[in-house]
């Protein structure tokens, strides 16, 4: 073999093993790094909003709170003589919570409630497949079950030896709470415009003419 053809079968042995060498390499990256498909977008965030009676404060981690404060997990709330609130997680569940009342809100993003009642009254409402605990400084004083609507009530005053427990079905709880055409719109439809004029109408009854 001359000189030309040895250079030449040099040069196309070199140029084969640096093809095979990319292709190697690519072939082992790709299965380092395989592709993966889009994540689907997460569901957004689950909101609490607070409404009060006469738009009046309460207060809420030590501050002042009005309707339409966004009320986040693990707060604290207090509500004043004659002032109380509900707080609504969209259609899924709500919190009402009577004057004088000192409570703590835990809620995740399916809507399932845990409440502590420090001192006073607070109701949780929810709908099917949604849990509602509500605790007393005793323990567990009721939890609503997943499997239909749920109200539960619990009052826990100072100086009490034991929480009251009140559970009914949510539709005869409303009529029986008195808080009428609101409770029905705010639980069962969601929040809204709507919700809040019941309600504040319902607490502010116009006088009847004589």
């Amino acid at each position: 073999m001359n000189t030309r053809d040895r250079r030449f079968t040099i040069g196309a042995a070199l140029f084969l093993m640096v093809a095979i060498t990319q292709v190697c390499f690519g072939l082992s990256f790709a299965m380092a790094n395989p592709r993966t498909a889009p994540l689907a977008p997460e569901p957004p965030p689950i909101t609490a909003i607070l409404m009060t009676r006469g738009n009046r404060p309460i207060t809420v981690n030590g501050g002042n709170a009005l309707s339409g404060a966004t009320i986040l997990t693990g707060s604290i709330i207090e509500t004043p003589d004659q002032v109380g609130g509900v707080i609504s997680l969209g259609s899924l569940s709500s919190l009402e919570i009577e004057p004088n009342s000192k409570v703590k809100l835990e809620f995740d993003e399916n809507g399932n409630l845990k409440v502590t009642v420090m001192r006073g009254c607070a109701t949780a409402r929810t709908k099917k497949n949604v849990i509602a605990e509500i605790d007393t400084s005793l323990g567990v004083a009721g939890k609503t079950d997943p499997k239909k609507r749920g109200f539960l009530g619990v009052c826990f005053p100072p100086g009490a030896t034991a929480p009251t427990v009140t559970t009914v079905a949510a539709g005869a709880a409303a009529a029986g709470a008195g808080l009428g055409d609101f409770v029905n719109i705010f639980v069962l439809t969601g929040t809204g415009t709507a919700a809040a004029i019941w309600f504040f109408r319902g607490a502010n009854p116009s006088p009847s003419g004589p």
